[in-house]
């Protein structure tokens, strides 16, 4: 059973997760480990939570790259054409599997690029839970090295 204040930092670390995940400037590798440290949730919960919300982030990616060309040249719109054409050139010479860098610092515009690019949903939702799950797995894993 979680107690209230574990549901409350595995809220935080789902909204970190999430917010790094979009155009946020935000990372949630400390929050994540600040929860694993604190011991008060399966590990296994943590990874999950923190795994959803990513991935749930690089969602909106994919939807703002569906619809992009009414916000692409606004102000506001996160990524320079120039981060947006790298990423759509990477995407066409390597197609679906640069989702696997979704983790990246600059994997959030393959994400966009396969909204732009119409990737099937399921696809795009499948190789990004990889990436993500990974990413925080293999944290996980050097997080509980480091404490022992």
């Amino acid at each position: 059973m979680l107690t209230s204040s574990a549901i409350a930092a595995l809220a935080g670390l789902f909204a970190a997760a999430f917010g790094a995940a979009t155009i946020l400037p935000f990372q949630s590798e400390i929050v994540f480990v600040g929860v694993q440290v604190a011991g008060t949730s399966p590990l296994w919960v943590v990874v999950t939570v923190a795994s959803i919300g990513n991935t749930a982030g690089s969602v909106v990616n994919y939807a703002m790259g569906l619809g992009i060309e009414r916000v692409r040249h606004s102000r506001w719109f996160p990524v320079t054409e120039k981060q947006l054409d790298r990423a759509q050139g990477w995407y066409a010479r390597y197609g679906v599997w640069t989702l696997l860098l979704s983790w990246a610092p600059f994997g959030d515009a393959f994400t966009v690029a396969a909204g732009i690019m119409r990737t099937r949903f399921w696809l795009f939702l499948t190789l990004v839970a990889i990436a993500k799950t990974g990413r925080y797995a293999v944290l996980a894993w050097i997080t509980a090295q480091a404490m022992s």
